[in-house]
């Protein structure tokens, strides 16, 4: 965990997701239209991008992503009805749509999480890339950790989108406000916490298997 990694990972939060976030809540609660507000808010990422490309010299997966779904959040609200009811709705297509993104890319040559890791698992050095890299060409262990996770996340925001929209039909609006931002951001976390407890559990057990065959190579050379 160098000091490198610890700034690349704090702009790409506070550019992603708490900056957005509190310029659209700023500019909705000083009158600005929904649309308006996710416009500007969508200027953050658009920072991130640049500063990351300065910065590292390549474009950041991370703000792209981002860039893209801000993109379809302001698709879906200017799409239609705009009752509270098929807004709710709407926000819960845009996370229902991530999940089934990440279950397609299971299909490409990388999977999704492969770069949202490299993202958060690394610098951004040339090395740290390199080392990344290098571990997934390498371990048939951590292509299947990968894999994994890229999973787990795709059928959970599409649950999480299904349960969502379902709820929105079956409490009302002032209530769903409610349950939409506590699943808005629980689930998020629950995914983050699972996912941190499993890496830590396959690097465990990567770290163990090296362990035994080392002293399985160190007898044989013995005997």
């Amino acid at each position: 965990m160098t000091t490198a990694t610890v700034l690349s990972w704090a702009l790409s939060i506070v550019c992603n997701v708490v900056l957005p976030l509190l310029t659209y809540h700023w500019l909705t609660g000083a009158g600005w239209s929904g649309f308006s507000a996710l416009v500007v808010s969508g200027v953050w990422p658009v920072v991130d991008t640049v500063v990351y490309l300065i910065w590292h010299r390549r474009i950041d997966e991370f703000a792209v992503i981002t860039l893209i779904f801000l993109a379809l959040t302001l698709v879906v609200t200017v799409i239609g009805p705009h009752s509270s009811h098929l807004l709710l709705v709407k926000d819960s297509a845009v996370t229902g749509l991530f999940g089934v993104v990440c279950l397609a890319s299971l299909a490409a040559r990388r999977p999704l999480m492969f770069y949202f890791g490299r993202k958060f698992g690394t610098d951004g050095s040339k090395e740290g890339l390199a080392r990344w890299q290098g571990l997934w060409d390498e371990y048939e262990g951590f292509r299947r950790m990968i894999r994994l996770i890229t999973l787990v996340w795709g059928v959970g925001y599409v649950v999480e989108a299904v349960t969502r929209i379902g709820l929105s039909y079956l409490l009302p609006t002032q209530a769903m406000i409610g349950v939409n931002a506590v699943l808005g951001y629980g689930f998020p976390a629950a995914l983050i916490a699972w996912t941190v407890a499993y890496g830590k559990k396959a690097r465990a057990r990567g770290a163990r298997r090296q362990a035994e065959a080392g002293a399985g190579e160190a007898r044989v050379g013995v005997g």
